[in-house]
């Protein structure tokens, strides 16, 4: 096995098609992550139906990815340290395709309830662990390309859900029962995750010029990090559009069939629709964030997507819903890339500050569909998503903190 290239050394022979393979292959690993997150939201009526459960047990299973996730963030670092980034990622991916393989299984073949939960809980990890993990490569690309990258790269995301939801609707619409689905699925995640990392250079910029700091002082940073307010409202933001994204990738199927009554597979449409307009605004975007600012950027797609949610809410033709869903889709697509590059750039250490944010952008992401269940029980499905419509709004009122800083090229060292 060819050993891995230090960061400093991999950054300083970087040239133009070294960091185009290095962004191309962050971004296939973001479009496995949405591959994987958009699997079960077409299929979850069928699963629902499966093992005999209300929204608010399904909430209670979903909870099993926010558990998984917790634990996987909090990991993640260490993971990075003791493997390294190639055999960490390829690992995480690895696990990830494990778990979706079991929910399928578990849920389809066996309706086992328990072993559908430690399904979800291994994709939880994986997916937790794979977030930091791919943030932080994706900030290291941006800044040594000293241009706006990031929305472009979480479009791969979002592409990875269109694609992800188009074989959901596919599967529903030709009646493939969906644990033939999650396997095939986890079985294409792993190839190419095992691909996609032997292009990684691993090259994560450093602030320290005699090398990497001990564990000991790397968390004690990252522990600071929760103590900086910038961070914190940056972290405020994303978590406003992740739970507009997370709530969107579990809710929104069941909200269109049994709220706009709907068949699961016009219901599927629905979602992919939501994928196509958030990974359309991605790929767009970096031009215009270059342009207008990252402040701008974020607080015209989040009063967007506030507008879209109220007409997704109040309803009325299915038309209407749908320019709600898109303009929804619109709303949350920037603020976590923006985010991720504010909290680059926002003073030392990125890896530490990006892993901040990214935490509470993800823990938003998984665990706040389990809330929107656990209100819907109460307030039904439609007025439970009036929560993602104030947390956007506390969103742009927060924009101002994604503001430009920057801190120039990462410093190389021998």
């Amino acid at each position: 096995m060819t050993a891995e290239r230090s960061p400093q050394s991999s950054a300083r022979s970087l040239d133009a098609p070294l960091l185009t393979a290095w962004r191309n292959a962050v971004v296939v690993l973001f479009g496995l992550g949405g591959i994987t997150i958009s699997a079960w939201g077409p299929r979850l009526p069928s699963i629902r139906t499966e093992l005999h459960l209300s929204d608010g047990m399904i909430g209670l299973v979903l909870a099993g990815v926010t558990v998984g996730s917790i634990a996987g963030l909090a990991a993640s670092s260490a993971i990075l340290s003791a493997l390294g980034a190639r055999r960490a990622i390829a690992g995480d991916v690895a696990l990830v395709g494990v778990g979706l393989a079991l929910v399928g299984v578990a849920a389809g073949a066996f309706g086992s309830l328990p072993f559908t939960v430690v399904g979800f809980v291994l994709v939880g990890f994986g997916i937790g662990a794979l977030d930091v993990m791919i943030n932080v490569e994706g900030s290291g690309v941006e800044r040594r390309a000293g241009k706006t990258l990031m929305p472009l790269m979480h479009a791969g995301w979002s592409v990875g859900a269109v694609l992800g939801s188009g074989i959901g609707a596919a599967a529903s619409a030709l009646g493939i029962a969906f644990q033939y689905q999650f396997v095939g699925e986890a079985a294409v995640i792993i190839l190419a995750g095992v691909v996609a990392v032997r292009y990684l250079p691993v090259a994560v910029p450093v602030e320290d010029p005699a090398g990497r700091a001990p564990v000991r002082q790397r968390m004690r940073e990252w522990f600071r990090g929760w103590t900086d307010l910038r961070l914190l409202l940056i972290g405020v933001v994303m978590l406003g559009v992740e739970l507009g994204e997370g709530g969107a990738n579990s809710w929104l199927t069941l909200a269109v069939r049994d709220d706009h009554h709907q068949t699961d597979t016009i219901a599927a449409l629905f979602f992919t629709a939501f994928a196509v307009g958030e990974s359309t605004a991605r790929i767009l975007g970096g031009p215009l964030v270059d342009r207008v600012g990252r402040v701008r950027a974020v607080r015209g797609t989040t009063a967007l997507g506030v507008v879209g949610l109220v007409l997704f809410i109040l309803g009325g033709p299915a038309w209407v819903a749908l320019v709600g869903v898109v303009l929804w889709s619109v709303g949350v697509s920037m603020g976590f890339p923006l985010g991720m590059s504010a909290a680059a750039d926002s003073g030392p250490n990125p890896a530490a500050r990006v892993s901040v944010v990214a935490s509470i952008g993800y823990l938003a992401n998984l665990g706040g569909p389990p809330v929107i269940g656990f209100l819907a029980e109460s307030v039904g499905l439609l007025n439970a998503l009036w929560l993602v419509a104030a947390l956007l709004a506390v969103g742009f009122a927060l924009a101002g903190a994604l503001a430009h800083r920057s801190s120039g090229p990462p410093r190389i060292t021998s």
